[in-house]
């Protein structure tokens, strides 16, 4: 066990025949008691710093420690939703082409009742348009027949045909 600033105040020497000067030897002892309380103090403050450090070493491992943690739940974290973005991404392509699929096949479909249907207007065009054209023909034979001629021969005067009226109301009381 190390000696203490007392135990080196309190320290009594023999005494010899023709030993060393008392005073001298006090007042270094008194020099060394000194010495050795600051020499105890700054070990005592070192040893107290010591002791801090120390815990703010481990303070500063367990946050090492936690960060290092949490780093790697964040990145698995990230790689979690990495993950579950690109699933989302395929469902949302493959939602994506069915309805163009869809679309495509609604478009197709609708074209071909267009087609259809025009295919249909055309032949009932065509159908108008013989008719027509037969009944226009029909009218010009009958312009290109006789009795036009025999019409403008026919000559009836106003008079007469007043007189026929008459005649026929008279009938008729």
């Amino acid at each position: 066990m190390p000696l203490s600033p007392l135990d080196i105040h309190n320290k009594e020497f023999t005494r010899g025949f023709r030993g060393y000067a008392e005073d001298e030897v006090n007042e270094f002892l008194n020099q060394i008691i000194k010495d050795y309380e600051i020499i105890l103090r700054d070990k005592k403050e070192l040893e107290e710093k010591v002791k801090m450090m120390s815990e703010q070493i481990g303070h500063f491992n367990t946050l090492e420690d936690t960060l290092q943690k949490s780093i790697i739940v964040a990145q698995d974290a990230a790689e979690e939703l990495r993950r579950n973005s690109q699933k989302e991404a395929k469902l949302i392509v493959k939602e994506a082409e069915k309805n163009a699929d869809r679309i495509v096949n609604e478009a197709l479909t609708k074209a071909r009742k267009i087609t259809i249907e025009i295919d249909e207007l055309k032949k009932q065009s065509k159908v108008f348009r013989n008719r027509f054209k037969m009944l226009v023909e029909a009218q010009l034979d009958l312009l290109n027949t006789d009795d036009w001629e025999h019409l403008l021969e026919y000559d009836v005067a106003l008079v007469d045909i007043q007189e026929q009226i008459r005649a026929g109301e008279d009938n008729e009381k």
